[in-house]
């Protein structure tokens, strides 16, 4: 019995191997294409992937971003050589399957790294947009300084304090973002205020002709004082002008030589930068000044003193 048991058995499986290496015959010639398929997708990947890295060298600042859009590119040909090849084999289901799985996967993955995802993704983005590049002045988020590295999930500024700053590139991406790099110029603006006495236009003549003086100005025809309004103890003007930034001549001191210079100009054409003044006045409708109390006191006092001296 026990022997009968087993050469069925055997010969269940003896069937089974002769059908399956006879189906195996039948599809050599389509597994030989998928093959030859799947490793000329192969090549072909590689080839194209080493091309797009060279362009994308080229095209972009951060070498990261240009070889994970590389490698996806390269990834992209192959799982195509792939999926052509076992639909060449009859194995839809198998493609359909690996699409759906690799969907979930996908979806998954996202949710558990969502932060790190949108990083990644933000930081493709301006590697493609380009809002700003290595060397780049910019402010963003409260962040001011040069761009000394861009990665992929993120960009490091080293500040005008000396500190390096790692932004995400999320922020970056989210938020506005100067760049001081892009046009060249810059202006600058410096506020003074004159003494009441003294002309403002006056003012203003005297302090375009000094500053376009200096070497570091440009667009001299758009230098400008206005008149902002009247101060405490002085008509308020601001001075603007423009200058190459970055530039030989930075920001910075081309601000100090500008204070300078404004105060070297007004106090050669005797205009006088007053000091804060405070007058006291007695009265609803500035009718009296503390002088005139004083001077009222004292008159009140004598007359007191004479007419008890009576």
């Amino acid at each position: 019995m026990d022997l009968i048991e087993i050469e069925t058995f055997w010969n269940l499986i003896n069937e089974k191997l002769t059908t399956w290496l006879e189906q195996g015959i039948k599809h050599l010639p389509n597994i030989v294409v998928a093959i030859v398929i799947t490793i000329v997708f192969s090549i072909l990947a590689r080839i194209a992937g080493n091309i797009a890295k060279k362009g994308l060298h080229k095209a972009l600042e951060s070498r990261q971003i240009a070889d994970l859009l590389a490698a996806i590119f390269k990834m992209l040909i192959l799982v195509t050589g792939i999926f052509i090849a076992l639909d060449f084999l009859g194995l839809k289901g198998t493609v359909t399957s690996l699409l759906a799985g690799a969907g979930i996967v996908g979806l998954a993955i996202g949710f558990a790294f969502q932060d790190m995802t949108e990083n990644l993704i933000a930081g493709i983005a301006m590697g493609i947009r380009k809002p700003f590049q290595i060397g780049d002045v910019v402010q963003s988020d409260g962040v001011f300084g040069t761009v000394k590295t861009i990665n992929l999930r993120n960009t490091l500024v080293e500040t005008f304090f000396g500190q390096l700053e790692i932004i995400p590139n999320k922020i970056l991406f989210r938020n506005i973002l100067t760049n001081y790099s892009t046009i060249g110029v810059r202006r600058i603006e410096i506020p003074v205020g004159i003494s009441y006495g003294d002309d403002p236009q006056k003012a203003a003549e005297v302090l375009v002709e000094k500053i376009n003086a200096c070497d570091f100005v440009i667009r001299k025809e758009e230098t400008a004082v206005f008149a902002e309004g009247f101060g405490d103890s002085s008509i308020n003007l601001l001075l603007w002008f423009w200058i190459d930034y970055p530039g030989e001549t930075g920001f910075m001191q081309a601000r100090h030589e500008a204070v300078v210079n404004v105060k070297q100009a007004l106090e050669a054409a005797d205009i006088l930068i007053p000091f804060p003044i405070r007058t006291l006045d007695f009265g609803a409708k500035g009718g009296e000044t503390l002088d005139t109390m004083l001077q009222s006191g004292k008159a009140r006092k004598a007359e007191t003193a004479s007419s008890e001296s009576k």
